[in-house]
This record gives structure tokens, sequence and C-alpha cells, in this order.
């Protein structure tokens, strides 16, 4: 119950139009499957990539809404990248986030579940295992946000998933999970996809984003790999292949073609009737008046 009236309130303040993100936890206790976990989350500010967090526990959403005025009634959540040791908070996930609030597009920022740090660089594991707490939090986060989808003006047919580098195999693991009414309404993967073995490819998947640049040495082969699944299955992605900008490019300005992913995404997004398009939000009346 508290849990509840928790995120109850921190709906009302965000529905009021707080400029402050109100972060709310996705699940009502420990989340399933950690209960044993005892590692303590730790972040790092002023890295080469901004701020990092490791040993995540308790995953999260931090909404971040747009004036209501401006509101699109689409909704999308962000699942940063980091090997599943880390978390590029503020490259992948911060950032964007307040690029599509602009743009009048709700953004919900998923601090999702990693395994314990304990040593330097990323180490030898099997990313499926790896990658199951985040794929669990990312199912859970859909749910969360269609059930809330009043209070934070969204549409619940037009919530999308977007994953980078490891958040990308997240996004992945919400949009090929077997319960179709399940899956985001539609999903960008960016220089990322299923980084261990390649799961079967479902009929009558959502519209897919998919973005990587042809020197990324980390994720190049697994995106292909995924993409070539996904047309053998009779899926027609969109795909945009940088020349250059290696891994993790994020919203850095290289001078590369890759700079420019977010404007090809939004053009995507506008197609598909998911992005400017006025749309009249779900407020509600009580919260926020005339």
């Amino acid at each position: 119950m508290r849990h509840a009236l928790s995120l109850t309130a921190a709906c009302i303040a965000l529905s009021l139009g707080s400029t402050e993100a109100q972060t709310v936890n996705i699940w009502p206790g420990v989340a399933p499957g950690s209960e044993q976990w005892t590692q303590q989350e730790r972040v790092i500010e002023n890295t080469p990539l901004g701020t990092v967090i490791f040993n995540v526990v308790t995953p999260t959403l931090t909404p971040f809404l747009p004036d209501r005025h401006k509101a699109t009634g689409t909704g999308i959540i962000l699942a940063p990248g980091g090997a599943f040791v880390a978390l590029a908070i503020d490259l992948e996930a911060n950032s964007i986030a307040r690029l599509l609030q602009e743009r009048g597009i709700a953004a919900f920022v998923l601090k999702y579940r990693i395994v314990e740090k304990r040593g330097e660089g990323i180490p030898q594991m099997d990313m499926d295992t790896a990658g199951r707490y985040g794929i669990a939090d990312g199912i859970q986060a859909i749910k969360v946000v269609r059930q809330h989808a009043a209070e934070w003006g969204v549409s619940p047919d037009r919530i999308g998933f977007m994953g980078f580098s490891a958040g990308a195999m997240v996004t992945s693991g919400t949009v090929l999970q077997p319960d179709s009414a399940a899956r985001p309404n539609f999903a960008a993967l960016i220089y990322g996809a299923p980084f261990g073995v390649m799961p079967a490819i479902p009929k009558n998947l959502p519209p897919l984003f998919l973005a990587w640049a042809q020197d990324d040495l980390v994720a190049r082969d697994a995106v292909m790999k995924f993409y070539d699944a996904l047309t053998r299955a009779g899926q027609k992605p969109e795909v945009h292949i940088y020349s250059a900008g290696h891994h993790g490019f994020g919203l850095k300005k290289q001078g590369t073609t890759s700079d420019h992913w977010i404007d090809d995404f939004n053009n995507w997004l506008d197609a598909q009737g998911l992005g400017a398009r006025r749309f009249r939000p779900v407020w509600q009346d009580s919260v926020r008046g005339p």
C-alpha cells in the first residue's frame, strides 16, 4: 500500500507540471530474482560518459514529461547501455529524454538491474544470464507506464522502447516476448541487439528502428545478425547504417553522419504518426484542470 501511495503522489506531482522529474520503483517490493542481492548501488559522476551507475538492485523509472500543451501522447522508455555491469545514464538516457521531452514526447528513463561490479573492466559472462534481469525490468516498466498513462499524459497504445548497446538487448527482450499485448507499440535499438543466443522471432512485431555504425567493432556483428533474423522472419525494420561513429555514439558530435541519428529517428517517428503530430492527451481533469 505504501508503494501505491508513493507512486500516486509522484504521478500527481508530475501531472501538475513539476519541473523536477520524480522517480518511482517499478516493482511493489524487491524485484523478483534479486531477493538475495546485497551489493550497494554506486553512482560516479563526471566520467567521460557523464554520470555512470553501478550495482543496481532496485529498478526505477524517472519520467521526463513535456508541457501539456506540447504533449503528443507518445511515451518512450529509455534503457541505457553499459555491458550489464554499468549504466551510462547521462549519455544514453537523460540527455535523450530531455530532447524527447522538448519535442512533446514523454520519456521514461529506466534504471534496470545489472550484475555486481567486482573488478576493473568488463567481466566474461553469459549475456543471456546477465541480461535477463534488465529484460524483466523492461517488461515491467511497460506495464507501469500503461497503468499510469492517464496521470502521465500518454496513450497506452503509443508506448515505445528505446535502448542503447546492452539496453538495446533489453529492448529486444520486450519486443520478442511471447505476450504480444505486453510488447511496446514501437521500438528503437541503437548500436545493440541480442548479444547471446538469437531468440525466436515472433510474427507481427511492432515497428522497429535500428541504427549502428559500420566501424562499431563491439556491436556491429550482433546487430547485423539480428537484422538478418528479422528479415528472414518477414519483418521490415527501418535501418540506418552510418559509415562511422564507432560504438556508444549517443548524442556525441563527432563530425560523422551518426551525429544525426536522432533526427532520422524523429523523422521515422513522425512517419509512424507518433511524433510531433498533435494528439489530445488523456489528462485527468481533477488533477490538471481546464
